[in-house]
């Protein structure tokens, strides 16, 4: 079955809803008759877990997206505010092409990274950041968070690493959430995912998959665009080059499952959306105002 998350945010690490601790006096009463469900053994706690928010500026629908501040802060405050929300991770870096991008972010006491100017998407400047930054063992779980999601779930983020600290032998994970009211799977621009039981991805694509040739009534999950790699294998990904799958749909993960890697889909609904157009900018800044005004 795939990964369903129904954990507290305020449960200790591994502890169900549903879980209750305590001492048990009577083995026998608690082993065998199981009158509360058993919590799950506690985790080890990651050896590190960076977030790594690539951003520049070259946005042809919005230029100049990550310093955007019709709010009274850039976007990129927005963006590295929210992802320090999330309990599990421990650093943020913003990995960028511009200086400006660099100054922004201190002036507000964040960490950023000036990465090359040639990387021809997010994951090879993440990779980059990554390999410079020595101190990380190469199990490490980086997490990618895009640099226009100013309001993306926390428990999201929580939820990848959590499931990517229960299987150690998955390098990469990612997000599969239900279709929201309205969403159109055979929209292209929308991308679908289709896993196995045990949760791991099985293929992307921009089609509606899977098809429902007898109108059977399948249940689709799109994919948010939010990732988790071991560091040591986030240096390999981003070491090959594309592969047909990959330049066929336009999506850079099928390059993991074409190399046979495993990617793990954990099962979270989220609601939050990129900042592409200048529409979805004004509409995000009208949210932020009326959150401030207690509207």
């Amino acid at each position: 079955m795939p990964n369903v998350v129904g954990r507290s945010r305020t449960a200790p690490f591994g502890l169900l809803r549903g879980t209750r601790p305590g001492v048990c006096l009577n083995p026998y009463h608690c082993q065998a008759n199981r009158r509360w469900p058993a919590p799950e053994p506690a985790l080890p706690a990651p050896p590190a877990v960076i977030a790594v928010i690539p951003a520049r500026l070259a946005s042809t629908r919005l230029p100049n997206k990550p310093l955007l501040d019709a709010t009274g802060q850039p976007l990129i405050q927005h963006v590295v505010e929210r992802v320090g929300e999330a309990g599990r991770v421990r650093r943020i870096v913003v990995a960028t092409d511009a200086q400006r991008i660099v100054e922004a972010v201190q002036a507000f006491g964040g960490e950023a990274m000036l990465t090359r100017p040639d990387h021809a998407n997010g994951t090879s400047r993440i990779a980059e950041a990554v390999e410079r930054l020595d101190d990380l063992p190469d199990d490490a779980i980086v997490v990618n968070v895009q640099g226009d999601e100013p309001e993306i779930e926390p428990a999201a983020i929580d939820a990848l690493v959590e499931a990517m600290a229960r299987q150690p032998q998955v390098p990469m994970a990612t997000l599969g959430s239900a279709f929201a009211a309205g969403e159109d799977p055979a929209d292209p621009s929308i991308v679908k995912v289709v896993t196995d039981r045990r949760g791991r991805a099985l293929y992307f694509s921009r089609a509606a998959i899977p098809y429902d040739r007898d109108a059977v009534g399948v249940r689709r999950l799109k994919h948010p665009g939010l990732y988790a790699y071991r560091r040591a294998f986030l240096l390999r990904y981003a070491s090959w080059p594309a592969t047909p799958l990959e330049r066929a749909e336009q999506l850079e993960q099928l390059r993991a499952l074409e190399h046979g890697q495993a990617i793990l889909v954990v099962r979270v609904d989220v609601a939050s959306h990129g900042i592409d157009t200048p529409e979805q900018y004004a509409a995000f800044v009208q949210r932020v105002r009326a959150r401030r005004s207690g509207a």
